[in-house]
């Protein structure tokens, strides 16, 4: 009697449910399941059973009179009429903590890097709301990402959310990989939405390099993966980054694409019935884009900060492509990726001009950011006559400005060049910058 007491004291009885309620599904149309018979809200999750005796994890997206839409997070593949659908009571947890760190992940926390189960991680809820605006700390210090462009001429915050404005095939991911390796944050996560299988691997390996992964962690959604996947992978890095954040930590967050998040969004906004508004895309995606991209950013902790950089692809290089529209409404500045640039073997391909940080004044003192315009007004003045140069339709002596541009372009065109495999710091970015500022000083008055 006495280990029959000890063991029911063991017992946590709130955790045992007095009744199991169940639904059964009704129909499957496309991505979308119906049931009934469960009493479940927008967002909660359930399992729906297989013919084989597995089970199927879903998320309501939706109802409609007393049918309930849900979205299944893998293959519908041996589900059958009348199948069972388990409610889930238990809200979902996400892991946090540095045992994430050289490890990768998909949508659902789950590694998928065979080096075995998750250690030295705590779990928390994965409802995570957007700081208070009052309560966020301010953005106020310079993060080095080793990249002599955006460490001299467009200076990052920490907490600076920022896009990465970009067709395919002009070097975002060489970008992105160079961020991760060369950077001082400590913590660095990675989001691989929606982008083709094998370039996954190929990040990893050559992209961020072993030494990169040590202090990084992947969450990687594949474009074979369905649309609540890729969506819950989107999340999951804002979740993990804001958990290393809230502890004080200063956290790189790179997710490639924000455009493949709005196209999940899209995938399951037509799927239950939202009519197509701008170029197909219905209005759930414009109300998810802000929700997702506030919940980067810094918090209420001191010391912590979190900076985001999110690639938005640009169909076609059309940059008024409405999800490249949206996102630069959101974001604290863009980068934009020139193919033309790509193509003449200038990388990073970052235009200049084309690009901005709306926190430069807030980092940068008064004579810096001189030099960051006076950079730009030259440049700008160079690519005016560009393509005059080789026509002979440019004739030098009438502009001394312009003679200067065309004069100097090759300095500012080797300050904004970098190798792939070359870090260059704060310090290194402004002594170069100052150097070349020597050269791109107006001639004086009278000299030949």
């Amino acid at each position: 009697m006495t280990a029959l007491n000890s063991a029911l004291a063991q017992i946590q009885w709130d955790d045992i449910e007095l009744a199991q309620h169940y639904g059964k599904l009704t129909q499957v149309s496309g991505l979308l399941l119906q049931a009934v018979g469960c009493q479940l809200g927008i967002g909660q999750r359930c399992w729906v059973a297989t013919s084989n005796g597995g089970e199927i994890e879903a998320e309501v997206v939706g109802f409609k009179e007393q049918k309930l839409q849900l979205m299944p997070l893998e293959s519908v593949e041996g589900l059958r009429p009348g199948a069972r659908v388990r409610p889930l009571s238990r809200p979902a947890q996400i892991p946090v903590g540095n045992g994430l760190l050289g490890r990768v992940l998909d949508g659902c926390a789950r590694p998928i890097d065979g080096k075995g189960p998750l250690q030295q991680v705590q779990y928390q809820s994965a409802r995570l709301s957007s700081p208070n605006p009052l309560l966020r700390q301010p953005i106020g210090k310079q993060l080095d990402v080793g990249v002599r462009v955006l460490n001299g001429l467009l200076p990052i915050g920490q907490g600076q959310r920022l896009g990465l404005f970009a067709g395919s095939g002009v070097g975002k991911s060489v970008l992105l990989g160079m961020m991760t390796r060369y950077t001082d944050a400590p913590i660095v996560v990675v989001g691989l939405i929606g982008e083709r299988g094998r370039e996954v691997r190929e990040f990893i390996e050559h992209a961020l390099g072993e030494a990169g992964l040590q202090q990084a962690v992947v969450i990687a959604a594949p474009a074979d993966a369905t649309p609540l996947m890729r969506l819950r992978a989107a999340r999951l890095c804002h979740q993990i980054a804001c958990g290393f954040r809230d502890q004080g930590q200063t956290v790189l967050m790179l997710m490639d694409s924000l455009t493949r998040y709005a196209q999940a969004q899209r995938e399951i906004g037509l799927s239950v019935g939202e009519p197509p508004a701008t170029r197909g895309y219905p209005p759930s995606v414009f109300s998810a884009l802000p929700a997702l991209v506030e919940m980067a950013g810094n918090g209420e902790h001191p010391q912590g900060s979190l900076t985001a950089f999110y690639t938005v692809l640009a169909e076609g290089d059309d940059q008024q492509d409405p999800i490249a529209d949206a996102a630069r409404a959101i974001l604290d500045g863009h980068m934009v990726l020139s193919r033309q640039l790509a193509q003449q073997g200038h990388y990073p391909a970052i235009d200049l001009n084309a690009s901005v940080s709306r926190v430069a004044d807030q980092l940068l003192p008064r004579p810096r950011l001189d030099q960051i315009n006076r950079v730009r007004q030259l440049l700008g003045r160079y690519r005016d006559v560009q393509e005059l140069i080789p026509l002979g339709g440019y004739q030098p002596g009438q502009d001394a400005e312009l003679d200067l541009a065309v004069q100097q372009y090759p300095q500012i065109r080797a300050y904004l060049q970098q190798q792939q495999h070359e870090a260059v710091d704060l310090d290194r970015a402004a002594t170069e910058l100052d150097q070349l500022m020597q050269l791109l000083q107006p001639a004086p008055v009278g000299a030949p």
